[in-house]
């Protein structure tokens, strides 16, 4: 039987009907039952290791939340987990690839090789690798897809070389223009769709694309350089990862770890300070970018690093637009960019930053989003805050401001943004990933990814990692689903409520708090939830990015997956299993509704794939579509 806290909020959010305009408000004494509603009646099994209480608020994390009806359509035979080369959905479901890395935008483009793994030239003109955030957008009768291009496996690009890295000024071309972002169009046609050869819609940007930088660190003194002395235009995007769409119709890039692209000539040359806390050292990651492009070589240029972690802005509709690099959402290792709108119509930007023990951030716009208005350089300033989580269920954003930081300027606020957070005493994250908001009340999920360092070590400034609140575990390494409800029901509210959607486990081997929560069991097991998205019909869709050794910690948990959440009853099935060593990440719908695209990454990152082509083909990341075979909508 629950206790009278949850029962007497269950009481209050019947009465709960939500406004004629579709906003649904909080209960009026939301607020204050949801203090009294802190649950310990063990919605996760047993205490986390540490000696810090597990609790979320309500039973099972679900009922100090108002109930709802349950969400229609988790109707499919859920998958069961396996170590299958390619990809598994359920039955009255089918799937076919639509982009693979290394296929040709353009007709005058050359076709994947797969010896070579082809050339600078060739990728110039072709679909980028490792397919992460990606967005659908419609222009008419044309379909227009935007997808990540985050990074490229060196040793399945460069197959070809001994060393498995570049090793020529042609390598480092073909490098670089895997990156970035892929912007086609596509159709179907016979019965799959497909690539438009020639589009003017098909459109490359690379590390090397002129880009705007607006926001309060324009012209700041760490962004000018020798070729940039304005500090006003930087080239390039990578290693994007998740992304996010506005309301006007733009897409959101995220960059997150460019620190692995630069390196030093000088062996002697002292890193800057405030490079240790983005990890930017003198040797990069395999990537030899400054062999050819000085801009690399932080020992020439030691403030191009501070003009790259930030939110991109795209046009993905006008192929002539430049692309514009967001300061006044910060700085720091982005995973997404979800994008709802206040109670007043300002636009909020839910925001994760993607390292252990990092923070989760919120922008809120100084203006207002008009639709059919001018909505261009809304994400240039408003107030950029991050997140403090209480133990008792209660949290607040606080706002990063000269007056709260003790920083000198708003500028340097949104160029060392990491710093700005912890000055603040923000809560440690176990790896803030994708945030989504519900589009049928006022609450929010974020993926806390994993955090093997949790109350074991501080993180990369120097900050605790206790075990508590939305990280509830010692040496995490299943991750959590962390949501939270605004007060008011407005997201530009300084305070919320939060609790666990669902806490990551493996109930098959263990039987204390890394079991996982209530809602977890041998069916539905996961660790690592990464990419999250709602559906039109308020469905959670969870993608995973850990570990795939079934083995262990993790076995029967197979390839990693992605699963179907009902936010109302907590209930999650496994929908889809995708091949070896891949990742599934990104997630979006056609117009109709009735075909689901999602990115299929990095396929045998440790040589075990040879999806999706088979045979001794090479290993390429791709975006697959799925759909009904009776023709219904899917999401």
């Amino acid at each position: 039987m629950r206790d009278h806290a949850v029962a007497a909020l269950d009481a209050v959010s019947r009465a709960d009907a939500g406004d004629s305009n579709g906003r649904h408000a909080l209960p009026t004494d939301f607020e204050r039952l949801a203090e009294r509603a802190v649950s310990r009646r063990g919605f996760l099994r047993g205490t986390a290791a540490g000696g810090a209480t597990a609790f979320v608020l309500g039973a099972g994390g679900m009922a100090a939340m108002p109930v709802r009806a349950a969400v229609a359509g988790l109707d499919f035979t859920p998958v069961a987990a396996n170590g299958l080369d390619t990809v598994t959905v359920p039955e009255g479901y089918s799937w076919h690839v639509v982009a693979r890395w290394g296929d040709p935008l353009w007709s005058d483009g050359a076709p994947f090789d797969h010896a070579t793994r082809g050339t600078g030239a060739s990728q110039e003109l072709a679909f980028g690798d490792n397919c992460d955030g990606m967005a659908l957008y419609t222009d008419g009768g044309h379909s227009v897809l935007a997808v990540n291009n985050e990074y490229t496996n060196l040793g399945i690009a460069f197959a070809n070389r001994e060393s498995g890295k570049p090793e020529t000024d042609d390598d480092v071309r073909k490098s670089k223009a895997t990156h970035g972002v892929s912007v086609v169009e596509i159709a179907p046609a016979d019965g799959a769709w497909q690539i438009v050869p020639d589009s003017p819609y098909n459109r490359r940007i690379t590390p090397d694309t002129p880009m705007e930088i607006t926001g309060p660190a324009r012209g700041h003194e760490l962004l000018k350089t020798a070729a940039d002395p304005d500090g006003t235009t930087a080239l390039g995007t990578w290693n994007n990862c998740g992304n996010g769409r506005t309301p006007w119709g733009t897409y959101l890039a995220c960059e997150e770890n460019f620190n692995g692209y630069f390196s030093s000539s000088d062996p002697d040359f002292a890193l800057p300070e405030g490079y240790k806390r983005y990890g930017i050292k003198a040797e990069d990651r395999g990537y030899r970018w400054a062999m050819t492009d000085e801009r690399f070589d932080v020992s020439r240029h030691p403030n191009e690093p501070h003009r790259a972690g930030y939110i991109v802005e795209i046009d993905p509709l006008d192929p002539a637009s430049v692309p514009k690099k967001r300061t006044a959402l910060g700085r720091f290792k982005h995973e997404n960019a979800e994008v709802t709108l206040a109670a007043d119509g300002r636009a909020v930007v839910y925001l994760g930053d993607d390292e252990r023990g990092e923070f989760l951030y919120r922008f809120v716009s100084d203006g207002a989003y008009s639709e059919g208005g001018d909505n261009a350089d809304l994400l240039a300033s408003g107030t950029l805050s991050v997140a403090r989580f209480a133990d008792d269920g209660s949290g607040e954003w606080v706002a990063l401001t000269p007056a709260t930081t003790g920083m000198a300027s708003q500028a340097e606020i949104c160029i060392h943004t990491r710093q700005a957070a912890s000055a603040v005493g923000a809560t440690t994250m176990d790896r803030p990933e994708w945030v989504a908001a519900n589009p049928a009340r006022a609450e929010a999920y974020c993926c806390l990814t994993n955090n093997k360092n949790r109350g074991v070590k501080p993180n990369a400034g120097g900050d605790a990692t206790p075990v508590g609140g939305p990280n509830p575990r010692a040496k995490n390494n299943y991750g959590q689903i962390v949501r939270w409800r605004p007060m008011g029901g407005d997201h530009a509210s300084a305070s919320f409520a939060w609790d666990l959607y669902v806490v990551a486990g493996n109930p098959t081997v263990h039987a204390n708090a890394y079991a996982g929560s209530a809602n977890l069991n041998a069916g539905n097991m996961f660790n690592s939830p990464d990419g999250l998205a709602f559906d039109s019909q308020g469905r959670l869709w969870i993608q995973t990015d850990g570990k795939y050794s079934n083995e262990g910690d993790f076995a029967g948990q197979g390839n990693n997956m992605m699963l179907v959440g009902d936010p109302a009853t907590g209930e999650i099935r496994r929908f889809l299993v995708g091949p070896r060593e891949c990742e599934v990440t990104g997630i979006t719908w056609s117009g109709d509704r009735t075909t689901l695209f999602v990115g299929i990454q990095h396929p045998g990152e440790k040589g075990n794939s040879h999806f999706p082509e088979g045979g001794d083909a090479a290993p390429r990341s791709s975006v697959i579509a799925i759909a009904r075979d009776d023709g219904g909508e899917i999401g």
